[in-house]
């Protein structure tokens, strides 16, 4: 893939790094509405300087389909699991899937899941719908939870259509809107106010989510850190502790199963079975390294009741950026870190070190950051005063990426090398964030005398000076003046 040099109609700022990709239709079940929504899309990515082939080919990145909503297609019968084997591929295409539904239904069902979910507790019984597992329900309500309606309709729709990537477009005659959903749980929406600027962003949204790569081929390096050494350290336990600190103040989502969303023999290559709630990280002076939770995508990681064979170590990036550089732990399970491991290390890169008392009063040089949390959660407001706000580069707010890829990584580390309060010293603000559009946030600590690993993080929830909401932007944010003398959260739209 080369990078696209054509100049994309639109007039929100985009990334520099995109490239051109070939995409495929392969049509299911077709209205008038879905033709001149699928003629207007694939006409775009032709206008953009990208390649539409009848039939798929080993160089399709992208395949689009169709799908009817509310209906179950049997997953002998889903592109998901069979476009490799249907059309002779090396590898399977990321497919997307369009449903179409009219406003009225679209209301409908959104109220459905709405009054539902109002319930306490809601009655798992009004989540059973056709084509999702038993234990769907709980999965649709806890989504429901985090995200509002709009998520427990997305994760039916995917179990459903039996497709991760789901563009749903509402519409009567012509498309007025299409929801873009994820597997983390994203649902940007593309409004048809110009049919040139609404297909121009249905299109540079997919090649922005097929123009990155996961950072997760991390490299294992000697020599192995001894048990003894492990058991000395004070960061493990602080490690745990600050899991179920956490876990209390309910900052952790739960973990989505797919197998507990449908019931499928298996998933395709390069998608996980589940993914992480979040992950988190701090400073170890005496190693020189990240002691970071592992990855959730390998088994389930249960962050309120953290043990040892759920940390790992992060010594540094690999020099191609393809994943971290881990060290293993004599006698310990050692799975690989969190997918965010990358983002973890690298964000230091463009920071200052500074010289940091540890236990004994023996000095070291350390990374300015102390500790570093990771979650599928928003901010609703904070304290200027003692926490700071750093905003990624503008077309991370309108064109969204994913987690685990070096597009995230990248956004991440220049939104904090441009905080004041890590290059300052004197500034005595403790704790700097980011919001990933779609995704969550990420936020990190200075080191402070006399307190442990991300306590000045859950302190600050606890005062009200950090408040975290269950609420993720989806695209356009700002933190505005509110009269309690804290900065609230301001979005262009909210769904």
């Amino acid at each position: 893939m080369q990078v696209s040099k054509v100049a994309p109609a639109s007039t929100n700022p985009t990334h520099a790094w995109l490239k051109t990709i070939e995409v495929s239709f392969v049509p299911g079940p077709m209205s008038s509405m879905l033709e001149e929504l699928v003629d207007g899309i694939l006409d775009r990515f032709r206008d953009l300087g990208h390649k539409v082939v009848e039939k798929p080919t080993d160089s399709t990145k992208v395949l689009f389909t169709t799908a009817p909503f509310g209906e179950p297609i049997p997953w002998r019968q889903s592109l998901f699991f069979t476009a490799r084997h249907k059309f002779g591929l090396k590898h399977s295409p990321d497919l997307y899937t369009i449903i179409q539904i009219t406003p009225e239904d679209f209301n409908k069902w959104i109220t459905k899941f709405r009054n539902a979910l109002a319930k306490n507790p809601p009655d798992e019984k009004e989540f059973q719908l056709e084509g999702l597992s038993p234990a769907a329900p709980r999965v649709l309500i806890d989504q429901g939870a985090r995200g509002g309606p709009v998520l427990s309709m997305s994760r039916m729709l995917q179990a459903q259509s039996k497709s991760i990537r789901v563009l749903l477009v509402v519409g009567d005659e012509h498309p007025e809107r299409v929801y873009h959903f994820d597997l983390v749980g994203a649902y940007p929406v593309s409004l048809n106010t110009d049919p040139t600027a609404f297909y121009s962003d249905i299109a540079l949204r997919i090649v922005t989510t097929e123009s990155t790569k996961e950072v997760t081929d991390h490299q294992i390096v000697e020599p192995i850190v001894e048990r003894e050494i492990w058991q000395s350290l004070s960061t493990p336990e602080a490690m745990h502790r600050a899991g179920q600190e956490l876990g209390e103040r309910g900052f952790f989502t739960d973990m989505v199963r797919i197998e507990d969303l449908v019931q499928v023999p298996a998933v395709n290559e390069g998608v996980a079975r589940q993914y992480s709630e979040g992950c988190f990280a701090t400073w170890d002076p005496r190693i020189e390294a990240l002691v970071a939770t592992v990855t959730g995508s390998a088994r389930p990681v249960h962050k309120g009741k953290l043990t040892d064979d759920d940390l790992a170590l992060i010594t540094a990036v690999r020099p191609d950026g393809a994943g971290a550089v881990v060290r293993h732990v004599e006698g310990k399970r050692n799975d690989p870190p969190s997918s965010e491991a990358v983002e973890m290390m690298d964000m230091d890169s463009l920071l200052p070190r500074i010289t940091h008392e540890t236990v004994g009063g023996v000095k070291s040089e350390v990374p300015v950051i102390r500790s570093k949390l990771h979650g599928h959660r928003g901010v609703k407001a904070f304290n200027p005063d003692l926490v700071e706000y750093v905003p990624l580069d503008p077309p991370y707010y309108h064109y969204l990426v994913s987690c685990a890829t070096e597009a995230q990584a990248r956004g991440i580390k220049a939104a904090f090398s441009r905080s004041e309060t890590f290059h300052n010293p004197e500034d005595p603000r403790q704790i700097a964030f980011t919001v990933l559009p779609g995704h969550g946030v990420v936020m990190a600590e200075k080191w402070k005398a006399g307190k442990v690993p991300f306590q000045t993080i859950w302190e600050a929830m606890d005062s009200g000076d950090l408040e975290i909401d269950s609420h993720v932007p989806q695209g356009e944010m700002s933190y505005v003046s509110a009269p309690d003398g804290r900065l609230a959260l301001k979005e262009s739209s909210k769904i």
